[in-house]
């Protein structure tokens, strides 16, 4: 009866008394002198006995020693669940990882924390905030806010920040959108976030574009900084972003025959969709899981831009040919005959060199296995594209 009595203690770690005294106590005495005196005679006859168990009591915690004996029954102590906080979850990424994280029932509503920084993405947001998701609202411009968004949370989904000017002019190390990522980094220290998973690009490290700079530099800080563990996620080229690889194309006015730009090559396109759902499932395993690791989430059937404007003829009806030139023809074409922001086009115009050297054909087989797990196989980029044109 003493062994069935104390069978929860089946692990060599430290519990809040609040949550290990109902599981150490629950068939002892309700008298408490009484109680505590059969508490501490069943620890003496342990040491005296078997010398399995050092048991130490005091008012704050109650820490378990050596707990471990395979023929004890084996009864659960309660374990407050562990957090995840969701930055930025009303963006198109962050609001796919907490769909997918509800719809299959990954994680319960009230054990996750979403922020946003407009009354629109709070707006929303609200379906999932009526299921107990809890919003916090918090910003870049901000960065004191983070500490209360993140307070509390074991997991933090850090969604790299949107703010592509703050790269424009070859920004020099910590005046890139980096300088988003690291102050929310240093709160979610300041208030014991344990593993922070990372949304990185499907770029090479290091890359010829400028895009991926800010991502490098908060992947060295994770890697170098970062005290707990991590995981950074480099996230496959949306399926849904091709019109910006593909000549800054305007899906519903764009009436060009001829598209051009700086570079070609194969890109393993990623559905927003596909890759929230694979998300949500990292996020809720065990951390160990994926701590301190680094991977790309992409299908691997990759297509590169030529593909994509027989994807366009077809779904428009019409031939639009594509031409790859140089990239200080697309950046005068782009600027001066289209009549775009110089400084955009400029660091833009370098993706196109990481295009011409395959960084973003990707030979990384996780997100279909994730996927698969629930029965889902990845979004062709057809299909993506048709769906848009006939917007």
């Amino acid at each position: 009866m003493v062994h069935s009595r104390f069978g929860a203690l089946q692990k060599c770690c430290t519990y809040d008394t609040d949550l290990a005294h109902d599981a150490l106590t629950k068939q002892l005495p309700r008298d408490p002198l009484s109680r505590r005196r059969h508490g501490w005679a069943f620890c003496g006859l342990l040491i005296d006995t078997s010398s399995l168990f050092d048991i130490q009591v005091s008012r704050s915690r109650i820490h378990v020693v050596l707990a471990f004996y395979s023929a004890y029954p084996k009864t659960s102590i309660p374990q407050r669940p562990i957090m995840l906080a969701i930055q930025g979850a009303s963006g198109k990424l962050g609001y796919a990882t907490l769909s997918a994280l509800l719809e299959h029932d990954l994680i319960s509503p009230s054990e996750i924390t979403v922020t946003s920084s407009s009354d629109a993405g709070a707006a929303k947001l609200k379906s999932a905030i009526d299921k107990g998701v809890k919003l916090v609202s918090a910003d870049w411009d901000t960065p004191a806010s983070w500490e209360t968004a993140f307070k509390g949370a074991g997991k933090l989904f850090l969604i790299s920040s949107a703010r592509i000017d703050k790269d424009f002019g070859d920004a020099p190390y910590g005046q890139g959108r980096e300088a988003d990522h690291f102050p929310a980094l240093e709160a979610a220290k300041k208030v014991g976030v344990k593993h922070v998973y990372y949304t990185s690009l499907a770029f090479a490290n290091p890359s010829k574009s400028r895009v991926m700079k800010a991502h490098e530099r908060t992947e060295e800080y994770l890697q170098r900084e970062w005290p707990g563990k991590f995981t950074i996620i480099r996230e496959g080229l949306y399926n849904e972003s091709w019109p910006l690889y593909f000549g800054h194309f305007d899906v519903p006015n764009d009436s060009r025959d001829e598209v051009i730009t700086g570079g070609d090559g194969p890109i393993s396109w990623t559905s927003i969709p596909d890759l929230g759902l694979a998300n949500a499932l990292i996020l809720a395993a065990p951390s160990s899981e994926w701590a301190n690791k680094t991977f790309y989430l992409s299908q691997r059937q990759s297509h590169p831009l030529k593909d994509v404007a027989g994807m366009v003829s077809k779904a428009r009806g019409k031939q639009v040919a594509y031409k790859a030139v140089s990239r200080q023809e697309h950046e005068k074409f782009y600027v001066q005959e289209r009549g775009m922001p110089e400084a955009m086009i400029t660091w833009w115009s370098k993706s196109y060199d990481a295009l011409r050297d395959n960084e973003c054909e990707i030979d990384d087989p996780t997100l279909e296995r994730l996927l698969a797990t629930k029965g889902v196989k990845p979004t062709p980029m057809e299909e993506t594209v048709a769906e848009m044109l006939k917007k």
